[in-house]
């Protein structure tokens, strides 16, 4: 059996048109999943302007109809998928560190069909199921909101372990998931300052806790109480610098948003004040499991962040949203899902 359905395809030059697709039943250790809702990412741009020869999608949550031979999850079960198709054998894979996998197979929506169709062909390993109770657009806070962001919070408490204090730089949806998992990790005691460009952003973290900081005001950042810890979710080098200057002695600045460069002073900036610098990117899929019981005990707070959802068949204007500058996370939705 096959499953054919009309999916976006993305042509370039921010133009989104359709075409046929058809998956085949699920292989030796595979899942057919119906796609229910997928989060559109600051990284899908690239696909937006330069077009893709598969469908993008890259955080995507839905229902397994049909599973290959070897594998375990029942038909019926709804769940996330996991980014990278890791092998699980190489030395990362073998400590959890999937994120970092030397032989990964797959990243989902760039080298093989997304989360903007209606199906998608996944290997059982990269598919986390949830529970009933959350709801499927819901779900894809588990992916870049919740899993990037607390993935970040761990590594830099390997620096500082009692952090106190927080800068985000940016306050997109990345910035805005740092905010929600301070929230919850460090509780409101713990000051979580985040800048951005956008008043409308600004309002909009402020509105989830943050103290906002106006980024076109280089004054503004600089005044900011020495941070312990401050996140880069820009990946503009002018945030970079700025953070790294506010930073408090043994500070982690943790680069999360991909771009530009940063030129370090050695002395001044790492070595004298003992600062470190890190890198961070996505998650383990062993953090799955602490995520899902965190989106449990507060679906309301954290699907905040989700300010608009659209149907799939208006992708084009959820694009446009998203990319306005005026949004938290947007959520195409698949028609019909189950």
């Amino acid at each position: 059996m096959t499953y054919t359905a009309t999916v976006p395809a993305f042509l370039g030059d921010r133009r989104i048109g359709w075409q046929e697709r058809t998956h085949p039943e699920p292989g030796e250790g595979q899942l057919l999943l119906a796609v229910g809702a997928n989060a559109i990412c600051g990284t899908d741009r690239t696909q937006y302007l330069e077009g893709s020869a598969v469908v993008p999608g890259h955080e995507a949550a839905g229902t397994v109809i049909a599973a290959g031979p070897g594998t375990s999850t029942p038909v019926g079960t709804r769940g996330a998928v996991f980014l990278m198709d890791y092998c699980g054998q190489c030395r990362s894979c073998r400590v959890g560190a999937t994120n970092q996998c030397f032989a990964k197979r797959a990243d989902m929506g760039f080298t093989h069909d997304g989360g903007y169709g209606r199906y998608e062909l996944v290997s059982e390993n990269v598919f986390f199921a949830i529970t009933d109770d959350i709801d499927i657009a819901n779900a894809t806070m588990l992916l870049d909101v919740m899993g990037t962001s607390s993935h970040a919070l761990r590594r830099a408490e390997l620096v500082h372990s009692d952090i106190e204090s927080i800068y985000i730089a940016g306050a997109g949806p990345i910035g805005l998931g740092l905010l929600v998992m301070s929230r919850l990790r460090y509780g409101p005691e713990v000051p979580v300052h985040v800048s951005d460009i956008s008043p409308w952003r600004l309002e909009f973290a402020e509105s989830l806790g943050a103290i906002p900081v106006d980024a076109t005001d280089p004054r503004a950042v600089l005044g900011i109480p020495q941070p312990d810890v401050a996140f880069d979710a820009s990946g503009r080098e002018s945030a970079r610098r700025l953070a790294l200057d506010i930073l408090g002695k043994r500070g982690a600045l943790l680069c999360l948003g991909h771009g530009e460069g940063l030129t370090l002073n050695v002395v001044g900036d790492l070595l004298q004040p003992e600062h470190a610098v890190l890198g961070s990117e996505y998650f383990r899929f062993d953090e799955f499991g602490d995520n899902l019981a965190l989106l449990q005990q507060h679906q309301e707070y954290i699907s905040r962040v989700i300010t608009h959802r659209y149907p799939v068949s208006e992708i084009e204007e959820a694009f446009a949203r998203f990319f306005s500058g005026e949004s938290g996370k947007v959520v195409v939705v698949q028609e019909g899902v189950l």
